[in-house]
């Protein structure tokens, strides 16, 4: 090397960084054994962030614009460095420029089910997968958190640890979403939103903002698919007709199990099947056949200004028989306003009628 590049390139003095990537987050100004001049031009582009450290500390945080690097906008350095009144030395320092912007289209999805409850179908195997994106809105926290030293830090070294902590965050967002399972896909845009916004409180600990969350998609086994389907077919959902609707299933997957007496466990599942339905069917045909009964009608009869009974029409036949109810008994009933006598009531015709009228008188 000649002895003018070897002074030319002793001190530094133009720090910047032109970003020819689309995945580098974090990437380390290559400073070397060289040192930093005063008053050195310190250039941050818009979507960047420099960070200067000192000795492992961060120091100074610049935002995107111009600095001619001075003890006034290096006042944490300044005082790290105990530069009370200016400095005219050069000085070594770490500088990290960190990008802020928008990292899109980033993958995210679940490597095994994880298992929900739902209110029909019992416990539930689901998948799902999507895609969202993030920034950096803490440059000084990220790199505390996650960079490190690292001389170049790009996506995939944190997509790893974003995906465990989004697939985490997402499972128990559905697991507490009480969303039926059948009704998941009408549901997906409010479930990303709560799931971003629950997954923003846990990035913001290391200085990232998820921009967007989207669930592309979510899978179930495809036993359940067929069962979700078999019961929209039905309409309301009861529990005889799941019940009905299993055991029908369980004749259909006995009778083509071959290697374990299928023929024979069919049949005898069927048999069984059979019986029940028939149980069923009598049940309800004897329901269709045997009318509702009619209310019992019962009266209140005054006896000596004393209210007595109730009495049904057959008892107070047998006690007109006997003499102890005549028609102008007092008598009342539910849904009467008043006590009334018994011959204006039409029920209580038939009582009399069956009462023999008195001997005639004996023949002289």
């Amino acid at each position: 090397m000649s002895l003018w590049n070897k002074l030319k390139n002793e001190f530094i003095d133009i720090i910047e960084w032109v970003d020819d990537t689309s995945d580098t987050i974090v990437y380390k100004f290559p400073r070397y054994q060289n040192e930093i001049k005063n008053g050195a031009k310190l250039t941050v582009r818009e979507s960047q962030v420099a960070v200067f450290i000192n000795e492992g500390q961060i120091a100074d945080v610049y935002q995107p614009g111009m600095y001619s690097l001075s003890t006034e906008n290096m006042p944490i350095l300044s005082t790290l460095k105990g530069w009370k009144y200016g400095f005219n030395s050069p000085f070594k320092v770490d500088v990290f420029f960190v990008s802020t912007k928008r990292f899109t289209d980033q993958k995210w999805g679940t490597k095994n089910p994880f298992t929900v409850p739902d209110e029909r179908f019992g416990m539930v195997e689901i998948r799902a997968f999507g895609n969202y994106g993030f920034r950096v809105t803490d440059a000084a926290k990220f790199l505390r958190e996650i960079a490190g030293t690292d001389q170049r830090f790009t996506t995939d070294e944190i997509t790893g640890q974003l995906r465990s902590l989004i697939v985490t965050t997402f499972s128990k967002s559905f697991g507490t979403s009480n969303i039926p399972i059948d009704m998941f896909v009408t549901a997906i845009d409010d479930l990303g939103k709560v799931s971003q916004d629950n997954l923003n409180q846990k990035f913001a600990e290391y200085g990232i903002t998820l921009t967007d969350f989207n669930i592309e998609n979510a899978s179930m086994p495809d036993e359940l698919k067929k069962e979700i389907f078999e019961y929209s077919r039905l309409g309301k959902v009861d529990a005889a007709k799941l019940a009905q609707l299993k055991m029908a299933k369980s004749i259909e997957t006995a009778a083509g199990n071959e290697g374990l007496g299928g023929a024979g466990v069919g049949m005898g599942v069927g048999m069984g099947m059979g019986h029940m339905m028939s149980g069923m069917m009598s049940g309800m045909v004897n329901q269709m056949a045997t009318p509702t009964p009619p209310p019992l009608v019962q009266f209140f009869v005054a006896v000596n200004g004393q209210q007595t009974g109730p009495f049904t029409i057959d008892q107070l036949t047998q006690m007109a028989t006997q003499g102890n109810f005549k028609p102008d008994s007092m008598v009342w009933k539910a849904g009467m306003a008043n006590w009334v006598a018994a011959n204006t009531v039409a029920e209580l015709g038939a009582v009399f009628g069956q009462v023999p009228p008195p001997p005639p008188p004996p023949i002289p």
